[in-house]
């Protein structure tokens, strides 16, 4: 059967539980996002939820985020994780492609990504996809 990518339409229990088992993997800060969460992730205007399926089950999950400035359409990846049981099988590089061919259909030229430098593999996987660093400040302002 292999990987399978598609865009998240609707939130029932298997997303539910497949989150409770990603998040954890990708942020030991955050808890994973709970039914309420997950379908006001869903269901935003600003975002597109991808979920990977490898032989029929939910093992990765990416979200891409879309919004328009004044100079065009911007396209950042964020909060992409893959089951540690799932690596090797090219989920991620599904993932991202298909966020990348959705970006491009809509509207931009561009996507951004930050990953941390201790995530060597994601940081490979991006490199390899033709990612280009960028010399930028990022900054962050805590609420």
């Amino acid at each position: 059967m292999g990987v399978t990518v598609d865009i998240c339409t609707h939130v029932d229990d298997e997303l539910v539980a497949a989150f409770e088992v990603l998040i954890p993997q990708l942020s030991s800060s955050n808890p994973p996002p709970g039914r309420e969460a997950l379908q006001d992730l869903v269901s935003s205007e600003a975002s597109t939820l991808f979920v990977a399926r490898l032989d029929g089950v939910i093992v990765g999950s990416l979200t891409l985020a879309m919004f328009r400035i004044p100079t065009g359409v911007r396209a950042w990846i964020e909060d992409v994780v893959v089951d540690g049981n799932a690596r090797g099988h090219g989920v991620g590089e599904a993932l991202n492609r298909a966020a990348l061919d959705h970006a491009h259909h809509n509207g931009a030229i561009t996507v951004d990504l930050t990953s941390r430098p201790s995530r060597e593999a994601a940081n490979r996987l991006y490199q390899r996809m033709g990612f280009v660093q960028r010399e930028s400040n990022l900054y962050r302002y805590q609420l």
